[in-house]
């Protein structure tokens, strides 16, 4: 009998779309905060936030994806994200976050896109949760490359 694999998601919605973030790359969720700006910096890349002592870059997910930013709001959130142990940590701004969510391998599909478009490698896949589909994230993807 195989072993069916289950991993842990935060559900978080930027827009009308639910994503999922995997519980591992989570560092922390904070609420929205003032953010210092940063000169010449990348067009998704906000600024920084002093989180007790330490300096963390925050990104607009919303711009990294290529989708329209939107207003913030008192569910806006910053979640700070660690892609792997080595790594500084990144905040990243969504419009919501809703809840953790369990998807077991078979539960998420990959999708086929076309390779050249830098952009697919920013999703794992399609996860189900009852009738909805939820965007799965690939985090080291979205936070370690650079345009």
């Amino acid at each position: 009998m195989s072993e069916v694999s289950s991993k842990q998601y935060i559900d978080v919605r930027l827009g009308e779309d639910l994503y999922g973030i995997e519980i591992k790359y989570i560092d922390n969720i904070i609420v929205m905060q003032s953010i210092t700006r940063v000169p010449k910096a990348q067009p998704y890349f906000i600024g920084v936030i002093n989180r007790r002592g330490d300096i963390i870059p925050v990104m607009s997910l919303k711009n990294k994806l290529g989708l329209e930013e939107g207003e913030v709001t008192s569910a806006t959130r910053i979640i700070i994200v660690k892609p792997e142990p080595s790594m500084a940590p990144v905040g990243m701004i969504v419009d919501e976050v809703n809840e953790v969510i369990s998807l077991d391998d078979g539960d998420v599909d990959m999708m086929n896109y076309n390779e050249k478009d830098s952009k697919t490698t920013y999703s794992a896949g399609i996860g189900k949760v009852g009738d909805s589909l939820v965007n799965i994230l690939n985090i080291p993807e979205i936070v370690g490359k650079e345009e």
